[in-house]
């Protein structure tokens, strides 16, 4: 994907579908959860279908954080040698509960990378993306 910069201008602000075609290529993030004024990050894989992001997780702090408080961010970048690119969503994030919509989730390929059991299914339902594409160099000296 190629992206045309105003000028010499090193920062591009992505359009919505920009974000999302970039999110399509990747199937790692962080999510970024709030709970009791206390803010935690995860490493997370995920799976996108039809604007919605899924996540397969197991009991423990993310899963708690998500139940006490559903707003999240999630965020996802790509970093190559004269390039990188950072997308950033705000949303809401729902425990699935029926068998009908944890098998939507399985269709949006969402695998966990190591082998322990993750049978909690979570979406993201997304309220805001943006997203910036930057063109890596030397910061220019001011003196």
């Amino acid at each position: 994907m190629m992206f045309e910069h105003d000028a010499d201008e090193p920062v591009l602000v992505l359009t919505e579908e920009q974000c999302w075609s970039l999110l399509e290529r990747t199937k790692h993030g962080r999510l970024a959860t709030a709970v009791g004024g206390a803010v935690d990050i995860f490493p997370v894989n995920f799976g996108l279908l039809e604007r919605t992001i899924y996540l397969r997780t197991g009991p423990g702090e993310k899963l708690a954080a998500l139940t006490v408080h559903d707003s999240v961010a999630f965020e996802a970048d790509g970093i190559l040698s004269d390039e990188a690119w950072s997308v950033v969503v705000h949303g809401e994030a729902h425990q699935l509960q029926t068998s009908a919509e944890i098998e939507l989730a399985r269709s949006s390929g969402v695998s966990p990378w190591i082998p322990t059991v993750k049978e909690s299914w979570v979406k993201i339902e997304v309220k805001h993306i943006s997203g910036r594409h930057f063109r890596l160099g030397e910061q220019p000296e001011t003196y």
